[in-house]
C-alpha cells in the first residue's frame, strides 16, 4: 500500500518503463463495477495500480462528504481478489498542500447537466484526476460509463493538455432490476431501492422509441420524464437526450447516435445513470 506521494514516485521509479502500466482511480466503497474496471486493465496492461481518495473538492458544501462511505479493510480485500498489484492510498493534506491554488477547469462538457447541478464538480474531478496522472504515469486509464459526464470531461481534458494516457470506459454494471451499481447505492432506503430501478426503466423505453423510429430529442425525453412521473418517490433533476461527446442539445439524434442522460433524488441520495443509443441499435 502506498499512503503518500513519496512512496508512489518511489514504487513508479523501481516499475521503470518496460511494463504497460493500467490505472484505475476510484473514491472506494468498492463493488463489482470497480471490479470490473480492475478487470478490464488486467486485460489492457501488465502492472495494474488503483487509487481510493475521497476527493474533497468535488463535493459541494452541502454534499455528502462526511458521510461517504469509506470501508477500507474491505476495499483492500476486493482489491487483492482482484489481483491489482498496487494501492495509492494518499491523504488529503498529501495530496492538496496548505496554500494550493490551481485547479483545472474544462470550460464546455463539463457545464451542462451534472455541471449546472453541482457548480465547481467537475473542476474537482479533472484537478485531481491530472494530478493523479502525473503521480502514477499510466499508460492506460479506466473509468466506468456510469459517470458519463466525468468520461467526457477527463477525454476533453487529456485531448486539450496532450496527457499521455490512454482513457477507456468500462460499461455499467447493474443489479438485476437495472439499477446502476454505485457507491451511494447504501443510502437508499428501502422504498426509495424499490423505486430506483426506474431510472433503467425510463432509459429503457426511450431506447425503445429510437428504435421504433423516433429521433426527436425532445419527444424522447418526454417519454422518458413520464416513466418516471408515476413515483413520488422519484424527484427529477434532469432527463435530458444529448451529443455522446460534447453534452450539447441537438436537433435530432443522428449517425453520431446520443446520449440518454437522468439524474433525480430518492429521499437524500442523488441518482445518476445514462444509457448511449446510435444508429446500431
Amino acid at each position: 500500500m502506498l499512503r503518500d506521494k513519496a512512496a508512489l514516485k518511489a514504487w513508479r521509479k523501481a516499475l521503470g518503463t518496460g511494463a504497460r502500466l493500467g490505472f484505475v482511480p476510484t473514491m472506494g466503497a468498492l463493488h463489482a463495477g470497480h471490479v470490473s474496471l480492475m478487470e478490464l486493465a488486467r486485460e489492457r496492461a501488465d502492472v495494474v495500480i488503483a487509487s481510493i481518495f475521497v476527493n474533497p473538492l468535488q463535493f459541494g458544501p452541502n454534499e455528502d462528504l462526511s458521510r461517504y462511505p469509506r470501508p477500507i479493510e474491505a476495499d483492500i480485500e476486493k482489491l487483492e481478489a482482484a489481483g491489482v498489484d498496487a494501492l495509492f492510498l494518499p491523504s488529503v493534506e498529501d495530496m492538496y498542500p496548505p496554500g494550493a491554488s490551481t485547479f483545472v477547469d474544462e470550460a464546455m462538457v463539463s457545464l451542462p447537466l451534472c455541471g449546472a447541478e453541482r457548480p465547481g464538480h467537475f473542476r474537482g474531478v479533472a484537478t485531481v484526476v491530472l494530478k493523479l496522472f502525473n503521480l502514477v504515469q499510466p499508460d492506460v486509464a479506466l473509468f466506468g460509463q456510469k459517470d458519463a459526464q466525468q468520461c467526457a470531461v477527463i477525454e476533453r481534458m487529456v485531448r486539450d493538455l496532450d496527457v499521455p494516457v490512454e482513457i477507456v470506459r468500462g460499461p455499467i454494471v447493474r443489479e438485476a432490476d437495472g439499477l446502476a451499481l454505485s457507491s451511494r447505492n447504501v443510502y437508499l432506503s428501502p422504498e426509495d431501492r424499490a423505486a430506483a430501478p426506474f431510472l433503467y426503466e425510463s432509459l429503457a423505453a426511450v431506447a425503445d422509441a429510437y428504435r421504433a423510429g423516433e429521433t426527436d430529442p425532445e419527444k424522447l425525453a418526454s417519454i422518458g420524464r413520464s416513466v418516471l412521473a408515476g413515483s413520488e418517490r422519484i424527484a427529477l433533476q434532469y432527463w435530458e437526450v444529448r451529443d455522446p461527446q460534447s453534452l450539447g442539445a441537438i436537433a435530432k439524434v443522428g449517425a453520431r447516435g446520443a446520449l440518454l442522460a437522468v439524474a433525480a433524488h430518492l429521499g437524500t441520495t442523488r441518482l445518476i445513470d445514462n444509457l448511449p443509443i446510435g444508429p446500431e441499435d
